[in-house]
């Protein structure tokens, strides 16, 4: 029980990292109100989950042909 409060509060100590970052840093960056940046801002977080979900599968299976 107290590794899963740990991991919880490390999850929301990292969640407020992440949005006082989003909130106070990102205004800073030049990014240009575009299609194409609003797509990748959208699709990045999918591909990226993607991508690790499948190496985990990968990494799981041992490299095995028949799985």
């Amino acid at each position: 029980m107290p590794q899963s409060i740990g991991l919880i509060g490390k999850v929301m100590v990292l969640s407020l990292l992440i949005s006082l970052a989003i909130k106070y840093l990102v205004p800073f960056l030049a990014i240009p109100a575009t299609d194409t940046v609003a797509l990748i801002i959208v699709l990045l977080p999918c591909i990226i989950m993607m991508g690790l979900l499948g190496w985990r599968t990968v990494q799981a299976n041992g490299h095995n042909p028949d799985h």
